[in-house]
């Protein structure tokens, strides 16, 4: 769960008085939207039945005011968001805040996916990386009974042409059929090497402290890589270590580049080595300067105020954050973008134009 703000941590204390946790338990504390759906899962599992139950009756109940704000929050952790899934899945305004959280876990949208309505599983369905990520999504939406065809259709044929097998679902063996012909009914042609088999081969893939690779073996991975499926590459970007995820950052299919800037691995000299490469896609940069975890650190901030794939209105954001030298510094650089460069010098003459007046 991480650091627990001080707030919540002392009304939440299995150590804590008995009319202080419950207090927090009816909402009556006033913490922060975020804060508050934290408390209130954590007290779901207080030793104290009344406690528990109350504080899953007061989740029930949160004003909208509330709910609109915190379920967006990507910074809420995970356990926190998949039980409110769990528990709005039926409420399509909250079931799509949720879903279309990044944070949101995966195994709680695949729970979703059995019985959400038409509407929720749209949005499900939109969400390619999750379904090649986790492919009990697919497993679920095709066991929804409330939707309708075409929906289950588009999402095993998208599965199908990814490299999802699925060789219990029947709606997959439809799909592959549709995609590849008859005579690809129980699987598709060729469907390359899976994640735990490249894993398998190259056990130094699944050890995040592991050296680099030689170079002879490293031209071999590439190769191998090159021949996985979409889906089975993503299932690596989440599984593999360091070296697994500097192939796959520069894959050529957005989805498995974003999957590995989500990884639950990726580490802070990654996220600033995509900061600073001029080359990363748009879509991966997106993620990182939306990240509010990852802009806390200043280099990072830094880099995307350089980078000229950053979209000019976040770069001029991140410029106003920046320490005076760094300013004066980007006014100088010519790797620069030039409208950066600009607002920084407006900057720097906005400040300096009182002390020229004193003069």
């Amino acid at each position: 769960m991480g650091e627990l703000a001080p707030t919540v941590k002392k009304h939440v204390d299995p150590a804590a008085p008995l009319p202080m946790r419950m207090m927090a338990a009816k909402a009556l504390v006033p913490l922060a939207p975020s804060d508050m759906l934290t408390a209130l899962f954590l007290l779901t599992s207080d030793a104290d039945e009344k406690v528990r139950s109350t504080a899953v009756e007061s989740a029930s109940k949160l004003p909208d005011r509330i709910l609109s704000s915190a379920l967006r929050d990507e910074e809420l952790p995970p356990p926190v968001l998949g039980w409110f899934l769990d528990r709005f899945a039926s409420q399509d305004v909250y079931a799509e805040m949720l879903i279309l959280n990044p944070a949101t876990p995966d195994d709680a949208v695949a729970r979703a996916a059995s019985h959400c309505s038409v509407r929720t599983a749209e949005i499900i369905g939109q969400n390619q990386l999750r379904l090649l990520r986790q492919e009990d999504i697919v497993r679920q939406l095709c066991r929804n009974t409330a939707l309708r065809g075409a929906l289950i259709d588009g999402v095993c044929d998208f599965g199908v042409r990814s490299g999802l097998i699925l060789a219990e679902v029947p709606q997959m063996r439809a799909a592959r059929i549709r995609v590849f012909g008859p005579e690809a009914a129980e699987a598709p042609p060729d469907p390359g090497p899976t994640a735990d088999e490249i894993i398998a081969e190259y056990a130094e893939l699944a050890d995040e402290n592991a050296p680099p690779m030689e170079e002879g073996k490293r031209m071999t991975l590439a190769q191998r890589i090159m021949k996985m499926s979409i889906a089975e590459k993503i299932k690596l970007a989440t599984k593999g270590n360091k070296e697994a995820r500097s192939y796959l950052l520069r894959d050529s299919n957005k989805l498995v580049s974003v999957a590995v800037i989500r990884s639950p691995k990726i580490t802070d000299g990654e996220i600033l080595a995509v900061a600073n490469n001029r080359a990363a896609q748009d879509d991966v940069l997106r993620v990182v300067y939306n990240k509010r975890e990852w802009l806390k650190m200043y280099p990072v901030k830094l880099a995307l105020t350089k980078n000229p794939k950053v979209p000019l209105p976040v770069a001029v954001k991140f410029l106003a954050q920046l320490r005076e030298s760094e300013v004066k510094e980007l006014t100088k650089n010519k790797n620069v973008p030039s409208g950066v460069q600009l607002q920084a010098r407006k900057m720097l003459d906005k400040k300096n134009a009182p002390k020229k007046e004193q003069k």
